[in-house]
């Protein structure tokens, strides 16, 4: 009769399963000159046999002895076995994977020990095998016990040999859907063992991991956070590798999901995930060019917020920053290929970045913002039309940045908005979007208080050199002479157009039109400005002595009697005596000594500036301009003199009707100063 556990013999079917390793070892030896006799003799059958024992009576028993039996004897088998190993590879392996995930810690050494054994002389017989033994050793790198650990490492070392010299016969396709379950395990010995098949997987020239990238980018950026250093470099050593692949050969990866994933890792809080991401992201800019264009938006996303960056841990992520910054808009401006970038970008998402971050905290954000919007208004005039609407409103409220550079910066782009809407016009100059523009500009001024005293004067000269000055001002009077129900703040927005105009080198070309009255065109352009100027006592005077108005002049301080003089009145009347001592009125200083037109501008001059004097307290101003006036020759003033021969006369314009929109809107002012001064008597303002 056969024994019970045939082929083995009752003896060594006992010692296989003693408690005493040196019984099992020698039973083992046993096996494994029966299984080399067997195989000697091509009897498959026996062979079969003894691994249905080991595996059905020995590996699967409720006594712990028999299962380290079991193992060391399939081990035996597979030495027995040699190179034929691979023909019973299933039988021998299956057993022994069980017993990887024992409850008893020998056992689980004893079967890293054996599969060790039956790899080694497998070999490439293993592969099919392959993603059940990744698996498997996932969980015991993480083992408990350091024997078992070890033990998994050795067997690890082994499969990775096995692989690389199988790469032709290896399953990538099949592995990385595995590979990816794992690599966002929270375990650092876990991390380890996925990171270090990933690298040892993209080193092999024949596996091309960067056909995978985008399943595992994601884990691999994850594990970065890891707070083991050991970690963190292999896993950033790992991606350096993938990135250098894709410069070699960019081919392979699906650029589309991968910028995605570096997109949403650009933001993270962590300074070398960022710093990696941001560093992909440019590569990609570089590589790829106007394939990238698509995903602008969340590319602005990713960098924008990195431009604030001046700390010197983080001056690496910025300068990464700013060179995807420039990249991108050199792409953008491409001329070669604007139809193609125009099919590609969305400016709708772009334009809600760009919206989102003009509030941003950062100046050199809202810089780079800014000059993004200027950039694609200029490049697609067009197709930005309909967001220009919208912006207003958001540019407006940059005005009240507290950097220059952001002010000046948001002007550029009003103005080229502005520009943009008007350059679709088909024939004549449309002033619709000026007006639309500066009346919300005006509004700001009259909300906004802080914005009229300190940057009114800045924004009001740069629009004038961007845009057309003459129009600016022409528009700023229009709006006010048509009615600005507060008219103190239409004496002060006038107060402030006045000072630019007679101050500022960017209004030289203005101020020169102005002067020559006698020309239809700036006749027209001093009407329409006298109507606004009105509101300011000496501002209209200041407006009719650049334009050589002088008789005009001479009589409007006559009807300074009548309004009313206060300390604000004075302090601009001694300003004007300053600027009739500057550059800009030497013209009118030389007419005082000058014959031309029969004398008649320099008597009507010296007229005005005398009752400019009777004015003045007796001051450093009133000493100035007395000084001056005591320097007017007396050849001239003794004849009677001819107002056909002034340039006022020749200009054509109705003075006269002037001088009674004066006189009426200074009637209104001191009407609504009376009513203010009664208001703040019946409930004065609270402390």
């Amino acid at each position: 009769m056969e024994p019970p556990y045939a082929p083995l013999s009752e003896s060594c079917a006992k010692a296989l399963g003693d408690k005493v390793y040196e019984k099992r070892k020698v039973a083992s030896q046993e096996i494994e000159k029966m299984v080399t006799e067997f195989n000697n003799k091509n009897n498959s059958a026996q062979i079969r046999k003894l691994i249905e024992v080991l595996a059905t009576d020995y590996a699967t028993s409720r006594d712990a002895n028999r299962r380290k039996g079991a193992l060391i004897g399939l081990a035996a088998m597979g030495l027995g076995l040699g190179k034929d190993a691979g023909k019973y590879v299933q039988g021998l392996v299956t057993p022994i994977m069980t017993c990887l995930s024992d409850p008893d810690i020998r056992v689980r050494y004893f079967a890293c020990e054996s599969l060790y054994n039956v790899v080694k002389v497998a070999r490439s017989a293993i592969i099919p095998f392959f993603p059940e033994l990744f698996a498997a050793l996932s969980r015991l790198v993480t083992d408990s016990d350091q024997m078992v650990k070890d033990g998994s490492e050795l067997l690890d070392r082994l499969l990775k040999d096995i692989v690389t010299e199988s790469s032709q016969t290896f399953n990538l396709q099949a592995f990385i859907p595995l590979l990816r379950e794992h690599i966002y395990v929270k375990d650092a010995f876990a991390r380890q063992y996925v990171i270090s098949w990933i690298s040892i997987l993209n080193a092999v020239p024949d596996i091309n991991m960067v056909n995978y990238l985008t399943e595992i980018l994601d884990g691999l950026f994850v594990m970065l956070e890891d707070n083991t250093l050991e970690i963190q470099r292999m896993c950033e050593t790992t991606i350096s590798q993938f990135l250098k692949s894709i410069r070699n050969d960019s081919s392979s990866v699906r650029m589309e999901d991968t910028i995605n994933t570096l997109i949403t890792h650009a933001q993270s809080p962590n300074e070398l995930i960022k710093s990696i991401a941001i560093t992909w992201i440019r590569e990609f800019v570089q590589i790829f060019g106007p394939n990238v264009l698509p995903y602008a938006s969340g590319i602005f996303t990713a960098i924008l917020p990195c431009l604030e960056y001046n700390v010197e841990s983080k001056r690496s992520i910025k300068e990464c920053a700013v060179s995807v910054n420039n990249s991108m808009m050199l792409l953008v401006s491409t001329k070669e290929l604007k139809t193609e970038t125009v099919a590609k970008i969305d400016l709708r998402s772009i334009m809600d970045v760009l919206s989102q971050y003009l509030t941003h905290n950062s100046m050199h954000t809202k810089i780079a913002v800014l000059k993004w919007i200027h950039h694609l208004f200029t490049n697609f005039p067009n197709e930005m039309s309909v967001h220009a609407r919208n912006l207003n409103t958001n540019l407006l409220s940059t005005l009240a940045d507290n950097s220059d550079e952001v002010v000046l910066q948001s002007l550029s782009v009003l103005a080229e908005i502005v520009n943009s809407q008007e350059s679709r016009e088909l024939n004549d100059f449309n002033k619709s979007h000026y007006r639309e523009f500066l009346l919300s500009l005006l509004n700001l001024f009259s909300e906004e208080k802080l914005i009229l005293e300190n940057r009114a004067s800045l924004i009001i000269r740069k629009l004038c050199v961007l845009l057309n000055a003459e129009y600016i001002y022409r528009t700023f009077a229009e709006i006010i002479a048509e009615g600005v129900p507060n008219l103190k703040f239409a004496s002060t927005v006038v107060r402030l157009l006045n000072m630019i105009l007679l101050t500022s080198t960017e209004l030289f070309e203005l101020r020169t039109s102005l002067r020559n009255i006698s020309n239809e065109k700036s006749a027209d352009l001093f009407q329409c400005l006298y109507k606004s100027w009105a509101h300011c006592p000496v501002s209209t005077l200041s407006l009719c002595l650049l334009t050589q108005s002088y008789q005009h002049v001479s009589r409007l301080v006559t009807l300074f009697a009548d309004v009313e003089i206060t300390l604000e009145l004075l302090t601009e009347l001694d300003k004007l005596v300053q600027l009739i001592e500057s550059p800009i009125f030497a013209p009118l200083r030389l007419t005082l000594v000058s014959k031309a037109n029969n004398c008649a501008d320099a008597q009507y001059l010296a007229h005005a500036l005398f009752g400019i004097l009777m004015l003045l307290p007796q001051t450093e101003a009133f000493d100035t301009l007395r000084n001056r006036l005591q320097c007017v020759p007396n050849y001239w003033g003794h004849d009677p003199v001819d107002e056909r021969n002034s340039l006022e006369y020749k200009s054509g314009i109705d003075f006269d009707a002037l001088e009674q929109h004066f006189i009426k809107l200074q009637k209104a002012h001191r009407e609504q100063r009376i009513v203010h001064r009664k208001r703040s008597v019946i409930t004065p303002e609270s402390n």
